[in-house]
């Protein structure tokens, strides 16, 4: 008797995750409820308990995705049973002698665990096989079909004109494989752009005051017990507008529009970078509306701390009902853009650098720390009278940030 490791559905919308690391080795005793698998999905890690006890088979190797319920590896009641298991079906580190599968032509490939197993133990080359499963990725009944049909396909040989990939005549550098965090953004910001009709608006804000009061709060950063950032005060101010504009705190669910009473802002967090490019990951601060700014800087840093360490659990990225991505600390310049908005919100600002500029005060010219911005809302939502109306009173309070104090 087997009792199967599976991936388990930790949200309505979660199809597939990846095998981040197995806690206990192969053929080892696995005690019920015990930790036995570490999965990777969209932007969280999550600690997979055992549902029964028994020595472990792996089926699936870390870095292999799954589909939600499939099994990844297998508890057996006997060490007999399990080493029979691994006999059968090889190591899962590892590919049966004979005509290995080139590590080139397995990047990409979409395939079950317990398809890529069966391909592998029957020397299959599964890279020249179509998948019919869940966008194209090849399962179980396809690999058995290729069986059915005749000699195996043996591994492709490319002639090699360098040291790498040739892609129409295009010399590849290096591959990034598009799962995993990479995966999730792409999918989430192209479905928000397919699914809402999104209108940016640009500007730009003085800042001068909102440096003056930075600099004061920082010299309060003792008995704060926090040293208050630019985007701490700019989360705030936000939250005290969205307040007196509810209808940017929105979402359109169904045929109505919802107007939510908790402002939960989504601060957008650069990830360290890995090989070419840096992770995106959008924590979530529930109930700024009740926040002052000390509390507000402390949960933003708790937040980014459990970004940076890989601890952030799936209440922590969920529940946005508005964005902040700040982008002023990736370089000083001028330049806009038009953010995305993060589905099911109405609406994204984007905040870049401090830039000094010459600008006209009072008829005369002076220069003066100038601040870009960025708004993206979901026009099926919100008209631009309101967000007229919500930029004007941002701009008031930045410019005259004591304001929120009398």
């Amino acid at each position: 008797m087997k009792t199967d490791v599976v991936i388990p559905k930790l949200g309505m919308t979660m199809t597939h995750g990846k095998v981040a690391a197995w806690k206990i080795g192969e053929g080892e005793w696995v005690d019920e409820a015990q930790i036995v698998l570490v999965i990777e999905t969209e932007k969280v890690t999550y600690d997979v308990e055992a549902q029964d006890s028994g020595f472990l088979h792996i089926i699936a190797e870390p870095g292999v995705s799954a589909e939600v319920g499939e099994a990844v590896g297998e508890l057996y009641e006997t060490k007999e049973a399990c080493q029979a298991a691994t006999a059968a079906g090889g190591s899962p580190s590892s590919l049966p002698p004979g005509s290995p599968i080139p590590r080139e032509n397995r990047k990409g490939v979409r395939i079950t665990p317990t398809a890529r197993k069966l391909a592998e133990a029957n020397n299959l080359d599964y890279t020249l096989l179509k998948g019919s499963g869940t966008s194209n990725r090849i399962n179980r009944a396809d690999v058995e079909k290729a069986l059915a049909a005749g000699p195996a396909p043996v591994a492709r040989v490319q002639a090699e004109v360098f040291d790498g990939e040739v892609i129409d005549g295009k010399r590849v550098k290096d591959a990034l494989p598009l799962s995993g965090m990479r995966a999730a953004v792409a999918e989430h910001m192209h479905h928000s752009l397919q699914v809402s009709a999104q209108l940016t608006t640009m500007g730009e804000f003085d800042v001068t005051e909102l440096i003056n009061m930075r600099n004061a709060l920082v010299k309060k950063e003792a008995m704060l017990g926090t040293r208050i950032t630019y985007t701490d005060i700019f989360a705030y101010l936000v939250a005290q507008v969205l307040k007196e504009v509810p209808i940017l705190n929105s979402s359109i669910v169904g045929n109505e529009i919802k107007l939510w009473e908790d402002i939960n802002l989504g601060i957008a967090v650069s990830l360290p970078e890995e090989k070419y490019d840096s992770g995106l990951i959008v924590p979530v601060l529930k109930n700024v509306e009740t926040m002052t700014i000390a509390e507000i800087s402390i949960k933003i840093k708790e937040l980014k701390e459990k970004a940076y360490t890989g601890k952030l659990q799936l209440d922590d990225i969920s529940g946005g009902t508005f964005t902040i991505s700040n982008t002023g600390g990736f370089g000083k310049g001028y330049a806009y853009n038009t953010p995305v908005i993060s589905q099911p919100q109405s609406a994204i600002m984007g905040i870049g650098a401090f830039t000094d500029r010459p600008v006209v005060v009072d008829g005369e010219i002076v220069v003066r720390p100038i601040m870009n911005w960025n708004l993206t809302f979901d026009h099926r939502a919100i008209n631009g009278a309101p967000v007229g109306k919500f930029l004007a009173i941002l701009n008031e309070y930045i410019e005259n940030p004591y304001l929120l104090m009398t």
